[in-house]
């Protein structure tokens, strides 16, 4: 699956630059939204924007988020999330006023769930988290893996 690919290709970069100190983990991701197993990516502009947003209205989609983490090549593991996501029917003026705000010019799909688009979805079945672009259950899982258990301060 692309999503894999791409997270996978990401982190596997980033262990190949040097960058990683010694003990260090790399933590890699990416997020796909597939509308009918086309892959809607982020918008070139605002009329690509203006396109995924009506080919959506009405409809419910995919998203799927990738993460890997690893400290090595060998030791990379991964997990896929899979959500799907249904939006309301929505106004050539309610896109139009969207996409003016800029908001959609930077995300997959042309909308985030957890910006001004959040009023139009009507279902969600699966990880709001992973829709976000950061499912954090499966994180804690997948660095759980890695040897990385979280540290909790109590902060008076």
């Amino acid at each position: 699956m692309l999503v894999r690919r791409l997270a996978q290709a990401k982190a596997r970069a980033a262990l190949r630059s040097g960058a990683v100190p010694a003990g260090g983990v790399v933590l890699s991701g990416d997020t796909v939204v597939s509308l009918d197993g086309a892959v809607l990516g982020k918008p070139e502009h605002a009329e690509a924007a203006i396109a995924m947003l009506s080919a959506l209205s009405g409809r419910s989609h995919r998203v799927f988020t990738a993460l890997y983490a690893g400290s090595t090549e060998e030791s990379l593991r991964g997990v896929l999330v899979g959500s799907t996501v249904t939006v309301k029917t929505l106004s050539a003026a309610e896109i139009s006023a969207y996409v003016a705000t800029g908001e959609p010019l930077d995300k997959a799909g042309s909308y985030a769930i957890q910006g001004r688009a959040a009023q139009w979805i009507t279902q969600l079945d699966g990880s709001y988290g992973a829709v976000v672009g950061l499912p954090q259950y499966e994180l804690a899982q997948l660095l759980a893996d890695c040897g990385i258990r979280p540290v909790w301060h109590n902060v008076a």
